[in-house]
């Protein structure tokens, strides 16, 4: 069994290895890797694995040395649990392996949550698999590539709208062509949201794809945040780079009303402890608000309006996303290490097969 694993003191260097495949106890099953896709929100979870517990979800055995968690679909091959038969596929959290060995338990919703001791303490929609039947290959591409990205794009958007936007007349999403900043962006200028300004920064070179895609009232580079009209606003980071952070804060002071900390697209350029003017960064776990829609709406709901969701914005994927299809984890270590140092095309939505 082959997986690709990622030092996690620096993300940029991984390891292709072999190693025996997990021997299958009572209770638990065998799922072998069909395909899944790979993002900078993946790198996010490298980045911040020691400070959210994603290095948790999928142990290694191997001091320093980490799997990614990655969003796909997988085959039972093996099953010695009453809950799951072979040949059954479930979309979910998977590690960058070609396997992954599971203590399959079915829910009341007809999920599969993965009671397995070392996950009982994780976020729990880290740890539910959706049963799926076999669908045309575009249809699933964009499953493993939008629904996790476009769920926290909505989330984001339902969390504003649920805190009022903070007071804030003004939007400023930063790393605004990253897929889940985008997607908030877009989330934004719907017509049933409340409407706010919204100002997406990105690189120059990325300013207009934006500005064509992301339905932003205003785009700027990220050398020109100074020229962010200073009125009340809240800030949606998904970059987490030092410098911009602090020209955003320093542009708007006591006008910035909230600060939100939600991706590190730009994880190298991430400066810890700063000082900055205004409101402390607080960080946005998207798994808080799923739990809090639950206790609010009841079961299901937060998730059929997430399902809802992410569709409608998939409906036009083909405006904004060009599908792009790897083949084996060695070239979806070139595909990560792409992602991780900053060279791939907002466009381009990776797909690794197996």
């Amino acid at each position: 069994m082959k997986r690709l694993l990622t030092d996690q003191k620096d993300i940029t260097r991984t390891t292709l290895e072999n190693v025996q495949p997990a021997r299958l106890e009572e209770g638990q099953a065998r799922l072998r890797l069909e395909s899944f896709a790979l993002t900078a929100n993946n790198v996010t979870y490298a980045a911040v694995g020691f400070q959210t517990g994603y290095w948790k979800f999928f142990p290694t055995g191997v001091d320093g040395q980490g799997l990614v968690p990655v969003w796909g679909v997988a085959e039972v091959v093996e099953s010695r649990a009453d809950a799951l038969n072979p040949g059954t596929r479930l979309y979910g959290f998977y590690p960058l392996a070609e396997e992954l060995v599971i203590t399959p338990h079915a829910d009341a919703q007809g999920m599969i949550v993965d009671a397995a001791p070392h996950r009982a303490e994780l976020p729990a929609v880290y740890n539910r698999y959706s049963p799926v039947q076999p669908a045309p290959q575009r249809q699933e591409d964009l499953r493993a590539l939008l629904q996790p990205l476009l769920a926290t794009s909505y989330l984001l958007c339902d969390w504003l709208i649920d805190n009022d936007f903070f007071g804030a007349e003004q939007v400023i999403v930063g790393s605004a062509s990253s897929k889940t900043g985008l997607g908030l962006c877009k989330f934004l200028a719907e017509p049933d949201t409340p409407r706010r300004h919204v100002v997406g920064l990105t690189s120059a070179g990325n300013v207009p794809f934006v500005e064509r895609t992301s339905g932003c009232d205003q785009v700027l580079p990220y050398d020109r945040a100074e020229e962010i009209e200073r009125r009340p606003s809240v800030f949606i980071d998904m970059a987490g780079n030092g410098r911009v952070k602090q020209a955003v804060h320093a542009r708007l002071g006591d006008a910035l009303k909230h600060s939100a900390a939600v991706g590190l697209s730009h994880w190298d350029k991430f400066e810890a402890g700063q000082t900055l003017e205004g409101v402390k960064p607080q960080f946005f776990f998207a798994p808080a608000q799923i739990a809090k829609r639950r206790e609010e709406w009841g079961p299901g709901i937060m998730e059929k309006r997430v399902s809802q969701a992410w569709k409608r914005l998939a409906e036009n994927a083909a405006d904004w996303i060009d599908l792009r299809s790897h083949h084996g984890l060695s070239e979806a270590a070139e595909v990560y290490d792409s992602l991780a140092q900053g060279r791939a095309n907002p466009r381009d939505g990776h797909i690794i097969r197996l």
